[in-house]
């Protein structure tokens, strides 16, 4: 595939510095995500597949070619039709973020295993942070889906952010009591949290999420541990799920996939300012500097810039 846009990932800066795991052994060209355009297949790939605009997830993953490169080699199952109405910058940034968010918001005990129009109907979604690339995408998801969408923010501009993003109710969790706010949105509890910060926060999800709910946690808090109140949790059956997309099951990953690409070619997602979504481009040459950017929590989404 040639690549046009290269998505960057805490993961990415994370293995660069063995960060976890140990040293990415062997070496390898990082960027999980990407979009571009097929060209050329190998054997017993769809010869029709050439020439075709394509965005990427998983690329790198147990790989040595991601997509921070001109060229990168992938499984064609790692390769998803990209629509002309679709940006390459939208197709960068749809892998990680959005089958996180998907994993995220279909792991509640009577909730839906896929997503798209009414599958979440009458169902409340709580997604803290939403001004992050996973909270971003898990919001668009969510409203995609008709569900009712929550979100705590830091700031004013964050709240902006995730009201763009398509939240219904936004917030602030440094000037105002999260559990009775949401509370009074959701008397009877909130469906599916997705959880960006679990250590912190895992004192007001037991509070808040609704008989049967789930708490799906896809960050570390920077290796914290987690306490959780027995009682308060047993209570309603509440799940906690912890969410790594890289090991998560292949048939939910591929149900993800599919539901994303519906959720692309409904024009139903979006990056961008617009999207609550600013994009960040660095060339290829500042792809260290596109690392270090997404390391410092830049608000939005970096991308590289591989071929204009």
């Amino acid at each position: 595939m040639r690549v046009h846009r290269s998505g960057v990932n805490p993961t990415d800066w994370k293995s660069r510095r063995g960060t976890g795991s140990g040293a990415v052994a062997p070496p390898q060209v990082p960027g999980q995500d990407g979009a571009g355009v097929v060209d050329e297949v190998g054997e017993g790939v769809d010869v029709a597949l050439t020439g075709r605009r394509v965005w990427i997830w998983e690329a790198a993953f147990q790989r040595a070619d991601g997509t921070a490169q001109e060229l990168t080699v992938v499984p064609a199952s790692h390769v998803v039709p990209l629509p002309d109405g679709a940006s390459f910058d939208l197709g960068a940034a749809l892998g990680i973020p959005f089958l996180t968010a998907h994993r995220s918001l279909t792991v509640t005990e009577d909730g839906p295993i896929r997503l798209g129009p009414g599958t979440m109907q009458d169902r409340v979604v709580l997604v803290a942070g939403g001004a992050g690339a996973v909270g971003n995408a898990a919001i668009q998801l969510a409203r995609w889906s008709d569900a009712t969408v929550i979100s705590t923010v830091s700031s004013p501009a964050k709240a902006q952010s995730a009201v763009a993003a398509g939240a219904d109710h936004v917030v602030n969790y440094r000037q105002q009591d999260v559990v009775a706010e949401v509370r009074k949105l959701a008397p009877h509890g909130v469906n599916t949290i997705v959880e960006v910060s679990a250590a912190r926060n895992a004192g007001l999800d037991a509070h808040l999420v609704a008989p049967y709910g789930s708490v799906a946690v896809y960050a570390d808090d920077g290796g914290a541990e987690l306490t959780l109140p027995i009682r308060l949790l047993m209570v309603p059956n509440a799940r906690w799920q912890f969410v790594l997309v890289y090991t998560a099951p292949a048939d939910a990953k591929a149900r993800a996939v599919d539901d994303v690409a519906a959720a692309v070619r409904a024009g139903a997602v979006a990056v961008g300012e617009a999207a609550g979504m600013p994009l960040h481009h660095f060339p290829l040459a500042d792809a260290a500097a596109a690392h270090a950017a997404v390391e410092a929590s830049v608000v939005g989404k970096v991308l590289i810039d591989v071929l204009l």
